[in-house]
């Protein structure tokens, strides 16, 4: 019966499987699966992980979180334990038993287990077994990492050789069914980018089961499950955060403290991201407690004995995202983050520094005055060496760098003016002589530079530049929120007499009908317009400090010569130059051919990555000067370099789900991702088109039949075609979308005469969900597509599509179906019959014509000698005939005959010019058919009732030559 259950999990019907999948959940509750079963069932489970019904898949992964939590192995699943724990145990058993012939351990097994449920003494057995295992294995782990192992005196006895021996099966099953449940990781990493919330829900309830029996991978793919904060689906959003809060919070405070700032250390730029989310959403609900933040300052001050610099950073970096939500989080320890973040230990962990900059950022306006009064100097001056020294390594200076001018602008009152003291630092500084630099070029008026110095220099100007433009328009937020509040406590005043009310309202009337409100909002915006114009390119004559840059950057990023030389210049230097293009607009348009040739030209794939990147915000900046330009933004989906293309697929998702860009014209090159090689640039590329279809009534039904035009056209595998465009019709869900589709896609037959792009036409009306009224579409259409119907592949396709309709469909459209399939069968035979006919009658005429050819090829060889020839001849048959009477007359007879052979045959006249012809005619006609001889064998059968008349004219005439 059982081996029936495992059979039916591999069941046509999917109800069936799932049914079954639950049986099999029931009995291991139950616990009436034995051991020798056991990872047939983990093997058959994990396979339906991937199955195509999202109810066989739900059933599957409830059954493997049942096989987790009543497994018979312990409850430490961790594979190098078992090792260990096995290979000790085998030694064990060779000493117990030297001279018996080992037995296969499963067979074993088999031989003495029986169900865990059928006697009290086997499950006794086998608890014993599983206890003694896991004592065993926490004691051996350690000694195991280290390539150890340890000695028999620490290995328990069990018992005699078949106990042993029983022992040995059960770790070798529990082995192989731990790397059974670690091999599904990847399958789970994917269910979890499922459109169905179910399949995450579960997902994310067997990783943290993995997690609790400690498979190997649990904690990476739980890592993974952080993005999905993100989501809009407000079920999946609540597993992740029960999931985490299970996992990383419901703990005594100094274990949480500890998991949140080694996730902190660990994760990536998108990890963080969510984490910092997910962080925000929890300190808003009180789920981060006092105690929790206490033991993270704890970390931080190194107050926790074997705290390290890079755990002291996490804490930090934790307690940052917490202050996102709750600024006052930062507040009780100011002087710490100075003297801690910006002292000793930055050197140690250069990324120390980094953070507390950040820490900066998020204070609160109380605390950011309480740090100006009172180590405001200090701070300031950090800052400015962190900026203006080389203490930090090349590749953290950037990064610390960047947040540190961000942190002035933050807190410093008026943050230009430092802002421009570090820029003629920085210039100084690159532009006056070193000793021993190792690169140097010539720039403009021969002046040497180190390229170091230089990339630092054009990095600070451009990134004073952007944090300008940002501090305008914060500044200009700060204004009209105080306004807006001004107004808001005017209208709240307590009630005036009615004098004054009157005289209020006067004024109000006035106001408004001479535009003074909306002649305030209209000279605040030209004074915003004016700043923003004054960090690139002023009005006036004079130029200010950045404007006097921008020149020299774009004459920089322009001789490429030196820019191929020295990569490091060419990275600083376009995205110094990118920036300032962000700014202003003319200072963009004068340079953006400049940018699209070196993004497509440009050696480096950090260089076209960034300039990519930079392409995105432009087109949010300025949308009408790089509309023209929209072409070649699409082509970076082509570039070579994968992290080109998948930063060109997240820009390009960016712009066109939030309406910044057209997304007809160009989109066939998106759906070519869809096949990428890369398989996250393939999973960016599907989610896109996902998210896409739920904009509006669904874009792709509009977009479909340009993809397919285009697609076809396309040098693209046909398997690929088939893959991406089986998944843009699955996105296409109502039903009269799927109908137009099916007249569309029919119209489509007329114009087109490729047999490809027939196959292609078809293949995608057979991936549409047909109803009845798509069905009589498609009857009604043939006269569309009935002339394809002579290829088979076309044929097999919509015999699929008759195969979907019958099992629908009702008795009396059946029916119809039926006589439609006769109609194309039909159909089917006749044009098949035709192009064949058509295909002999064509091969005849080519051989007929190069016959022709070949005839007149020879004929033009022989006019050149036939006179010669001719008259040689003549004179040889005077002579014969005044010689040689008797054959003269023998010859008169044999004419005499042919003539009366010839008078008979259809061919009359041509025997009468042969007769009457002089002997020139003869000789001339026989030279020729001695040279087109070997043709005349091989069509002498198939033309013998026309040539016979004539050959044997032929042979009197050669009879007579003799």
């Amino acid at each position: 019966m059982l081996e029936i259950l495992l059979e039916r999990c591999r069941d046509v019907s999917a109800y069936t499987r799932s049914r079954v999948l639950q049986v099999w959940a029931e009995l291991c509750e139950e616990h009436s699966v034995s051991i020798g079963l056991w990872n047939e069932v983990a093997t058959v489970a994990s396979g339906r992980l991937e199955d195509k019904s999202a109810i066989v898949r739900k059933s599957a992964l409830n059954l493997l979180i049942m096989m987790l939590q009543h497994n018979p192995f312990g409850p430490q699943l961790r594979a190098t334990s078992f090792e260990a724990t096995l290979e000790q145990y085998k030694k064990k058993l060779t000493e117990l038993a030297p001279k018996c012939t080992p037995q296969n351990s499963d067979e074993a097994l088999l031989d003495n287990e029986v169900s865990c449920g059928e006697s009290g003494v086997e499950d006794e057995e086998v608890e014993g077994v599983s206890k003694g295992q896991d004592s065993l294995s926490d004691s051996c782990l350690p000694n195991a990492g280290d390539g150890q192992v340890q000695g028999d005196n620490s290995v328990p006895d069990v018992g005699n050789v078949e106990q042993t021996r029983t022992l040995v099966a059960s770790l070798e099953a529990g082995l192989r069914f731990s790397k059974c449940i670690s091999e599904t990781m990847p399958a789970l990493v994917q269910l979890m980018a499922s459109s169905s919330s179910g399949d995450v829900e579960n997902t994310i309830l067997l990783l943290m089961r993995c997690r609790q029996f400690q498979i190997d991978g649990s904690e990476t793919c739980l890592r993974k499950m952080l993005p999905l904060v993100f989501s809009q689906d407000k079920s999946i959003y609540e597993a992740v955060e029960n999931a985490f809060i299970t996992i990383y919070i419901r703990k005594n405070p100094v274990e949480t403290a500890k998991n949140l700032l080694n996730l902190a250390v660990d994760s990536n730029i998108g990890d963080l991201a969510a984490l910092e989310f997910i962080l925000g959403a929890l300190v808003s609900k009180g789920e981060i407690t006092a105690s929790m933040l206490s033991a993270l300052w704890d970390f931080f001050c190194f107050n926790v004995s074997g705290t390290t610099a890079e755990q002291s950073r996490g804490a930090l970096s934790v307690l940052c995202m917490a202050a996102k939500s709750s600024p006052t989080v930062l507040s009780s320890h100011l002087q710490e983050i100075v003297d801690i973040g910006f002292g000793r230990w930055a050197k140690v962990e250069p990324l120390l520094a980094r953070t507390a900059c950040v820490a900066l950022q998020r204070l609160c306006e109380e605390d950011k005055k309480k740090l100006l009064s009172t180590n405001g100097t200090r701070v300031f001056g950090i800052l400015d060496s962190l900026v203006s020294g080389f203490s930090l390594s090349e590749n953290i200076w950037y990064a610390a760098v960047d947040k540190a001018i961000a942190a002035l602008y933050a807190i410093h009152p008026t943050p230009e003016t430092i802002a421009a003291d570090l820029v003629k630092k920085s210039l100084k500084s690159a532009f006056e002589s070193g000793e021993g630099s190792e690169m140097q070029t010539d720039i403009a008026s021969g002046t040497t530079v180190q390229v170091t110095k230089l990339s630092r220099y054009l990095f600070i100007v451009s990134h004073v530049a952007m944090n300008q433009l940002v501090y305008i328009e914060s500044s200009i937020r700060k204004i009209q929120k105080a306004k807006s509040k001004k107004e808001k406590m005017d209208a709240e005043k307590k009630n005036l007499d009615a004098n004054t009310e009157s005289d209020v309202q006067k004024d109000d009337g006035i106001n408004s009908e001479l535009g003074l409100a909306a002649s305030e909002d209209a000279m605040l915006d030209t004074l915003a317009e004016r700043a923003e114009k004054e960090i690139v390119s002023s009005g006036s004559a004079e130029k200010n400090l950045i404007g006097h840059c921008a020149p020299f950057v774009s004459k920089l990023c322009r001789n490429f010569s030196v820019m191929q030389k020295y990569p490091e210049l060419q990275a600083s230097g376009m995205l110094a130059l990118c920036r300032l293009m962000i700014i202003d607009a003319d200072f963009c348009e004068s340079n953006l051919q400049l940018l699209f040739t070196v993004v497509e030209n440009a050696v480096s794939d950090t260089v076209r990555s960034n300039c990519t990147i930079a392409l995105g915000d432009l087109a949010v900046r300025f949308p009408n000067l790089l509309e023209p330009w929209t072409e070649n933004m699409y082509a970076r989906l082509r570039d070579q370099s994968v992290s080109v293309r998948k930063n060109a697929v997240l820009v390009l998702s960016h712009l066109i789900l939030n309406d910044m860009m057209k997304v007809k014209g160009y989109i066939n090159e998106m759906c070519m991702r869809l096949e990428d090689a890369d398989e996250r640039i393939s999973n960016l590329a599907k989610l896109f088109f996902h998210e896409l279809s739920k904009k509006g009534s669904n874009p792709i039904y509009n977009l479909l039949p340009d993809i397919l035009g285009k697609l076809s056209c396309q040098n693209l595998k046909g398997e690929s075609f088939c893959n991406i465009m089986q998944f843009l019709i699955a996105t296409i869900k109502k039903d009269k979308q799927m109908e137009a589709l099916v007249e569309k896609l029919c119209n489509r037959f007329t114009g087109v005469s490729d047999i490809r792009q027939w196959e292609y036409i078809s293949y995608c009306l057979s991936q549409l969900a047909f109803t009845e009224k798509s069905m009589r579409r498609l009857m009604e259409s043939i006269k569309a597509y009935e002339h394809v119907l002579s290829e088979d592949t076309v044929m097999d396709n919509f015999r699929n599509i008759i195969n979907k309709g019958k099992k629908f469909a009702k008795p009396e459209v059946k029916s119809s179906i039926e006589e439609f399939e006769e109609r194309i069968n039909k159909l089917h035979n006749e044009k098949k019959e035709q192009v064949l006919t058509e295909k002999n009658a064509q091969a005849h005429q080519e051989k007929v014509d190069n016959f022709e050819s070949l005839i007149a090829t020879k004929k033009d060889g022989d006019e050149s000698g036939e006179s010669e020839i001719t008259e040689d001849e003549e004179e040889e048959e005077e002579e014969e005939e005044f010689d040689n009477p008797v054959e003269d007359s023998e010859i008169l007879r044999s004419k005499s005959r042919g003539k009366k052979s010839r008078a008979r045959s259809d061919g009359s006249s041509e025997v009468t010019e042969l007769e009457s012809g002089d002997d020139e005619e003869v000789e001339s006609s026989s030279v020729h058919l001695r040279d087109a001889s070997k043709y005349r064998t091989k069509r002498s059968r198939t033309r013998s009732r026309n040539v016979c008349p004539d050959s044997s004219v032929r042979r009197t005439t050669r009879s007579n030559r003799r």
